[in-house]
């Protein structure tokens, strides 16, 4: 088995839904190559992230409060209220219900770059507790860039802003949103900033700040047919200036 097989069967296999043979065979595989194996470890830790992440919401307490009102309304009982309506008050409470939880789903639901920030910080974060923030380590853009060839599909722009004060330390490969990407590892003084580098058709954008997730921020910009996505703890301010030095070089 080689990579191109394996690829779309690390989900299935996360699931259980392969049969003992193919089993066999992907472990076998999985065990021989690291990129495979990164694939599988990083899913394994993005699923345990989703499941510790804040992704279902209750529905607001003034939405739920209107629905009891609404079905205590319909089931009122009535006089000399015929059998066929019940069955259309049972059918207009139902749709009433369903109609709410939609409601209440599309509005808590998170957008998909909202889904796509929650996956970068964790694999931020999980690079630094499993302390692998780096596969190669050299602080020679010319040494770092020249490792991604034949492990990913792309060239990432690799700058080195030494002379701006934010080093860099290295890189490795990581995988986001169903592919293998890019991570460029920088440091600011003790602080690590992962940026994450893939392609992508998105027209040309200035780096803009998104909310921050769990503490660390995030920087988000297209360049180039590139996507870059930079995290760290760093503050937002710094973070901010990083980004505009690197899209500017």
């Amino acid at each position: 088995m080689n990579c191109q097989q394996a690829e779309p069967l690390i989900n299935p296999y996360a699931d259980g839904e392969l049969d003992a043979a193919r089993i066999a065979e992907l472990e076998h595989h999985i065990r021989s190559c690291s990129a495979c194996a990164l694939a599988w470890r990083n899913l394994q830790g993005l699923r345990k992230a989703v499941k510790q992440d804040a992704l279902f919401f209750k529905a607001p307490a003034e939405l739920r409060r209107n629905v009891r009102i609404e079905l205590r309304g319909q089931f009122e009982p009535q006089p000399r209220q015929k059998w066929w309506s019940w069955l259309n008050v049972l059918t207009t409470g139902a749709a009433v219900v369903c109609l709410a939880l939609l409601v209440s789903d599309i509005m808590t639901r998170p957008s998909a770059q909202q889904q796509l920030a929650q996956e970068i910080v964790s694999s931020h974060v999980r690079s630094l507790m499993a302390n692998h923030a780096m596969d190669v380590a050299s602080s020679d853009q010319h040494t770092v860039k020249p490792w991604f060839d034949g492990k990913v599909d792309f060239a990432p722009p690799v700058k080195d802003l030494a002379a701006r004060e934010f080093p860099l330390v290295g890189g490795r490969l990581d995988y986001l949103g169903g592919r293998a990407v890019a991570a460029l590892v920088f440091q600011r003084h003790k602080h690590v900033i992962n940026l994450f580098i893939w392609p992508d058709k998105q027209a040309n954008s200035n780096p803009g700040a998104l909310p921050s997730i769990k503490g660390y921020n995030l920087v988000h910009w297209s360049h180039g047919g590139m996507s870059f996505w930079a995290v760290s703890d760093l503050n937002q301010r710094e973070l901010d200036e990083f980004s505009q030095i690197y899209a500017s070089n």
